[in-house]
């Protein structure tokens, strides 16, 4: 993780992050693109995303909090909490 954990994550990060994840064009992902609906995302997808975060930002995501997840905003806003010391 850098030393920046202190501002706002940065949403283009993210959505790289996720992009890469999911072997998706990054403008695919959208601020409220619906994983399940609108990209597809199936458990295994899912879990490949938390590992990419997991690993980039040194948190820990459980598959529950996960699975409540549902855009990229939600996902921005678990990420920041759990920078934030919500681990």
């Amino acid at each position: 993780m850098s030393e920046n954990t202190t501002t706002a994550l940065d949403l283009d990060e993210l959505r790289a992050i996720v992009a890469d994840a999911l072997e998706l064009p990054k403008e695919e992902v959208t601020d409220e693109a619906h994983f399940a609906n609108d990209l597809q995302v199936d458990s295994l997808m899912a879990l490949e995303i938390v590992v990419h975060l997991e690993k980039r930002y040194g948190i820990k995501v459980a598959e529950s909090e996960f699975k409540e997840l549902s855009t990229l905003l939600q996902v921005r806003g678990l990420v920041e909490s759990k920078l934030a010391g919500g681990k």
